[in-house]
C-alpha cells in the first residue's frame, strides 16, 4: 500500500514539473530534448529569475513563520515530518527546477516519500497495529528509496538509496522491503512518463580495453567528486536563513540567468549538461563543457548556499559526464579509439560514488537511468571502488 501511495506522489511530481517547464519554459523535457533550446533568451532568463523569487518567498514564509520542514535524516531519527509543510516544500523544490533553478530534484520525492510513511505509521498507531521502531524506520527510508525509484524508474537504485545511505545497513528485511516498494512505485511512475532511458547513449559493448581508460579517470573523479561533495556540504551548513534567502537566492537567479543566456543546458537539474556531454565528439567543445561544468558547480553550490533546497546526485552526474568527455576525447586522440559516450558515463558514475559516497547507489543509478548492458558492470564496477578509495584523499 504505502508503495502504491509513493508511487502516485513520484507521479504528480513528475506531471508538476512537466507543467511548469511549459508554463515557464515553453517546451517539455525529454530525453531526446532535454534543454529548452528554442526558446528565446531572455524567456530563459526571466523564467528562472522570476522562480528564484517565488520560491524564495515561499521558503522563507514554511521556514520562518510556520514549523519548518523536517530532514529525512531528522525523520529517520524520529523527528516529527509537518505533512503540509513538506508537502508545500517539495512542491516548491520541483517548481524552482522546472523554472531552471541548478540543483536536482531528486531529493522532492524522497522527502515526501518518508514523510508519506511517517504518516503511514501513525495510522497504524491509531489503528494499534503499531510497528518496531527498526520497522518503523525501515518503512520510511524505503519509501524515500521508492520516491526516487518512481521519478526515475529505477528501482534497485532507490534500494540501494535505502540500504546504503539512509540505513547503512544491509539485512534480507530491508533489501525485499525496500526492492518491493521501489518497484511498484517504479510501475507506477512508468504508467505516464514511459519507461524509457533518461539519458540517450550508444549501443556499444565496454571493452577490456576500456579498463586502461578506467585505471587513469576513475581516481581523479573520486578526487573532484569529494572536492564537490565539501562544498554542497559546506554550502548547506552555512545556508542563508531568515531574511537574507528574501535577496540571496533571487541574486542566484539572477546570476543562473545571466549564465543561461548562452548556455542553457547551465538550467535544471544537470540533465541537459550531461546529455550535451555525451553526445560531444568534438575536440573544439572541450573548452565550452569546462567552462559550463564549472559554471554548473559554483552555480548549485552557491544556489544551495543561498537558501534553496534540492538534490545534488543529478548535478554531479553531470559534472563526472563533463570529466570523462574530456578525457575520452584526448584519450582518443592520443591511445586507443574508445566510444566517448561511454567515458561519459565512467565520468558520471565515480564522481557520483565519490559525491555521495554510495558506490553501489551510483553503480546501479546509472546502469538503470541509461539502459547499459551487462558488459558496463565491469569497467563501471572497477571505476566506483577506484573512486572511493581516491576520494578518502580528501577530508570530509
Amino acid at each position: 500500500m504505502l508503495g502504491i501511495i509513493v508511487g502516485i506522489s513520484s507521479l504528480l511530481l513528475s506531471l508538476l514539473l512537466d507543467g511548469v517547464e511549459r508554463l515557464f519554459l515553453s517546451f517539455q523535457e525529454s530525453a531526446g530534448n532535454p534543454a529548452s533550446l528554442e526558446i528565446l533568451p531572455v524567456h530563459r532568463f526571466l523564467s528562472v529569475f522570476i522562480g528564484a523569487i517565488v520560491a524564495a518567498v515561499i521558503w522563507w514564509i514554511i521556514r520562518t513563520r510556520v514549523k519548518k520542514p523536517v530532514t529525512i535524516t531528522k525523520g529517520l531519527a524520529g523527528e516529527k515530518m509537518p505533512p503540509v509543510q513538506t508537502a508545500i516544500h517539495v512542491m516548491t523544490q520541483i517548481f524552482y527546477v522546472g523554472t531552471g533553478g541548478s540543483v536536482g530534484r531528486e531529493l522532492a520525492p524522497r522527502e515526501a516519500g518518508a514523510m508519506l510513511a511517517q504518516c503511514w505509521n501513525g495510522l497504524l498507531h491509531r489503528l494499534r497495529l503499531d510497528l518496531s521502531e527498526d520497522d518503523s524506520k525501515l518503512l520510511i527510508a524505503a519509501a524515500a528509496g521508492a520516491g526516487f525509484a518512481g521519478i526515475y524508474s529505477a528501482p534497485f537504485t532507490g534500494m540501494l538509496f535505502c540500504v546504503e545511505i539512509l540505513l547503512k545497513k544491509v539485512t534480507k528485511k530491508a533489501i525485499v522491503v525496500s526492492l518491493i516498494m521501489s518497484s511498484i512505485a517504479m510501475l507506477i511512475g512508468t504508467a505516464v512518463k514511459g519507461f524509457g532511458p533518461y539519458y540517450l547513449v550508444g549501443n556499444q559493448q565496454f571493452s577490456l580495453a576500456f579498463l586502461i581508460f578506467v585505471f587513469f579517470v576513475a581516481p581523479l573523479c573520486g578526487i573532484l567528486g569529494a572536492i564537490f561533495r565539501r562544498s554542497f556540504k559546506w554550502a548547506g551548513k552555512f545556508q542563508a536563513k531568515g531574511n537574507c534567502i528574501l535577496w540571496q537566492l533571487p541574486l542566484m537567479g539572477l546570476v543562473t540567468g545571466i549564465a543561461a543566456l548562452s548556455f542553457p543546458q547551465i538550467m535544471g537539474n544537470g540533465r541537459a549538461l550531461a546529455q550535451l556531454s555525451i553526445d560531444t565528439f568534438n575536440q573544439q567543445m572541450i573548452w565550452l563543457l569546462l567552462v559550463g561544468a564549472l559554471a554548473k558547480a559554483i552555480i548549485t553550490v552557491f544556489t544551495i548556499r543561498a537558501g534553496a533546497s534540492g538534490g545534488t546526485l543529478t548535478p554531479s552526474i553531470a559534472l563526472g559526464a563533463v570529466i570523462g568527455t574530456v578525457l575520452g576525447i584526448i584519450f582518443h586522440s592520443f591511445f586507443i579509439a574508445i566510444p566517448i559516450w561511454q567515458c561519459s558515463l565512467l565520468g558520471a558514475c565515480t564522481l557520483l560514488a565519490a559525491s555521495q559516497q554510495a558506490p553501489l547507489m551510483a553503480l546501479m543509478m546509472i546502469i538503470e537511468i541509461s539502459h547499459l548492458n551487462y558488459s558496463a558492470f565491469l569497467p563501471l564496477g572497477i571505476g566506483v571502488a577506484l573512486a572511493i578509495a581516491a576520494s578518502k584523499l580528501i577530508p570530509e
